[in-house]
């Protein structure tokens, strides 16, 4: 583990939080996290704050959950306020294989931020349809709109707004993250 972090480049990492300030006087730091739930972080793995253009584990030493967005941490090596005014506002990352994976039974239809819309290829009428898909793009982001939940996908043509509604949903597979739509013409 220790030689896998020693070799993590920036492009592995996933920013998960940023250090926003100190929390008495030993070191202890108040962590504000975005994209995931502080309970979703690995102790057990090292978090990276770069320096010089080069990512840094820390391991945490000790981490207290405080509301839903922050937490208070102990970071190894951290240990004066010194240490913490040196990372004050910088980022926290994670090594991306270590970002915690949404699923559609846990986390609803904000898990499928990341995957492709397919939808069956147009035929001209009176023909004959092929089963030909057609990549719409990826999603890149979900509404929940109340009574009409969306999808935002970033197509060949910049983004658009997709109505994510059961009658539009012809196939899910999960294992390829992709979703299968018969999109209304007009819409892509």
């Amino acid at each position: 583990m220790a030689g896998r972090a020693a070799n993590m480049s920036i492009d592995d990492l996933q920013q998960v939080a940023q250090v926003l300030k100190s929390n008495g006087t030993d070191g202890e730091l108040v962590l504000g996290f975005r994209d995931i739930a502080p309970e979703d972080i690995d102790l057990k793995e090292p978090v990276f704050i770069i320096f010089d253009g080069l990512p840094v584990p820390f391991f945490i030493e000790s981490f207290t959950k405080r509301g839903n967005t922050k937490a208070l941490v102990h970071l190894t090596d951290i240990c004066s306020m010194e240490d913490v005014e040196e990372i004050a506002g910088k980022a926290v990352y994670i090594a991306e294989d270590n970002m915690p994976q949404m699923t559609l039974e846990e986390d609803g239809f904000a898990a499928l931020v990341g995957w492709f819309v397919l939808t069956p290829a147009q035929m001209p009428e009176n023909e004959e349809e092929d089963g030909d898909l057609y990549e719409v793009g990826e999603i890149t982001d979900f509404m929940d709109i109340p009574n009409n939940p969306c999808i935002e996908v970033e197509t060949e043509n910049g983004a658009v707004i997709i109505p994510l509604h059961e009658d539009l949903i012809l196939s899910v597979d999960p294992e390829n993250q992709e979703i299968i739509m018969q999109i209304p013409a007009g819409l892509i």
